[in-house]
């Protein structure tokens, strides 16, 4: 189902609108939906639904905290067991318990990644500048 809304454009935005969506040869009306959908943050559905309150709490976030969110990183002795963790496992040599602590410290990580994502995605949406993936700093 659609639904349907009346904006109000300067002419200069509607202008430009206008050539890109014949440059690109889309409807006006589908080139402005991609450009609200693709600059949105993401979708709170597509997230676990154990990590929304936090997400959602991010949305409240200064810029200060994002960032501090966006470069953060797993400490060194979690990476370090990670990877002992991970090379015994792909030797084989891996045990019931540490297997257990492998999938844990996996879903750490990519609880991680999610946060710094969200953070990263919630700094563009506000219109602060995002660093290309090679020059985003390491703390």
């Amino acid at each position: 189902m659609a639904q349907s809304l009346t904006l109000v454009l300067s002419d200069d935005l509607y202008q430009y609108l206008y050539e890109i969506a014949a440059l690109t040869r889309q409807p006006l009306g589908e080139l402005i939906a991609q450009s609200v959908k693709g600059n949105l943050p993401p979708r709170l559905a597509d997230a676990p639904a154990e990590m929304h309150p936090e997400l959602l709490a991010m949305q409240q976030m200064t810029e200060s905290e994002l960032r501090q969110i966006a470069v953060s990183q797993i400490s060194p002795e979690q990476e370090e067991r990670h990877c002992d963790l991970l090379a015994k496992n792909s030797e084989g040599e891996i045990t019931s318990p540490e297997r257990v602590e492998l999938a844990a410290l996996r879903l750490l990580a990519d609880q991680l990644m999610l946060r710094k994502a969200y953070a990263w995605s919630l700094l563009r949406w506000r219109g602060y500048p995002v660093p290309t993936r090679d020059a985003i700093p390491v703390q």
